[in-house]
């Protein structure tokens, strides 16, 4: 990338002993939608918050549209928008009082009618905050970060603790902004938002970089391969897995086995007559084509929830 909008190099982020955030690298292009993906507690948050100027980085360096967080705070603030993991307002403010405060902290601000109309609140816009839902929650939060019609919006965990239609509809929104070439940083542990939404991921485990790239070409990593998870009735070897005809890999992730597979027919024929020679049972099976929490699980043996 020529000219990055957002630039982080050996960025190390610790609280006393506890390193959340080890060295980590990467940059994002301008209308790009960029992903950290990774377990609760791998130092996405962490990551972000340098970034927004809200925490001091220990080591390493991070400009945002050519701008040091630390260093240049006050102009900073004018080029970003950022929806927090949790966001809270006053209960007895109202939906058009919170966006136009919001409005009255930034030299450039959009028309706060529009945003309203924009993200579907005109009807609420005279409700107290504690009376909207938990989806009306995030969208007021989310045109609040846009008022000043920022160059770089952060989105922290934005569809976490909601139901899948709400996370839906806030999918909707993330889209029209991603057409409107809008610069997204996105941190999710949900492996279909990362994949829907994201041109291209950094997966984030311990508070290193692991892996990186495009959806795809992450899912590539793991070969031209089906992955069966199966369940059985006792342990069985992971090694003896492995030799079975058809399977590439086996892996043991949360009490059942992870097989890919180049030839799926063969691979569960053969699964099944060697289970029969064990005096083992098939409790269950599932069949998926690789996802990035594939390769998250052959990188680090774990799942991205855990």
């Amino acid at each position: 990338m020529a000219n990055p909008v957002l630039q982080v190099e050996n960025l190390v982020k610790r609280y006393g002993e506890v390193e959340a955030v080890r060295g980590v690298s990467f940059s994002v292009e301008e209308g790009e939608v960029f992903g950290l993906l990774g377990p609760n507690g791998a130092g996405k948050t962490s990551t972000i918050e340098v970034l927004e100027g809200l925490r001091v980085a220990d080591g390493g360096r991070a400009t945002v549209c050519g701008l040091d967080p630390q260093k240049n705070p006050n102009e900073l603030k004018n080029e970003i928008g950022a929806v927090l993991q949790a966001t809270s307002l006053p209960d007895k403010l109202r939906v058009s009082e919170a966006i136009r405060l919001f409005a009255s902290f930034y030299k450039r601000t959009r028309n706060p009618d529009d945003l309203l109309k924009r993200f579907g609140l005109e009807e609420k816009r005279h409700s107290f905050y504690n009376q909207l839902s938990g989806g009306q929650k995030q969208r007021l939060a989310l045109a609040m970060a846009l008022v000043n019609d920022p160059r770089v919006l952060f989105l922290d965990e934005p569809t976490a603790g909601l139901d899948p239609q709400v996370r839906r509809e806030i999918y909707g929104i993330i889209e029209e902004l991603k057409r409107e070439k809008k610069t997204i940083v996105l941190t999710t542990h949900y492996i279909e938002e990362a994949e829907k939404l994201c041109d291209r991921v950094a997966i984030i485990d311990h508070g290193k970089l692991i892996a990186s790239g495009t959806p795809r070409e992450l899912k590539q990593r793991s070969g031209d391969t089906t992955r069966l998870e199966v369940r059985l009735a006792k342990p069985a070897a992971k090694e003896a897995l492995k030799q079975l005809e058809g399977v590439a890999d086996a892996l043991e992730v949360d009490g059942a086995y992870v097989l890919h597979c180049q030839r799926t027919a063969p691979a569960i024929v053969a699964l099944v007559k060697y289970l029969e020679a064990q005096g083992n049972e098939l409790v269950s099976l599932e069949i998926a084509t690789p996802s990035l929490e594939d390769v998250f699980i052959e990188l680090t043996g774990r799942r991205l929830r855990d």
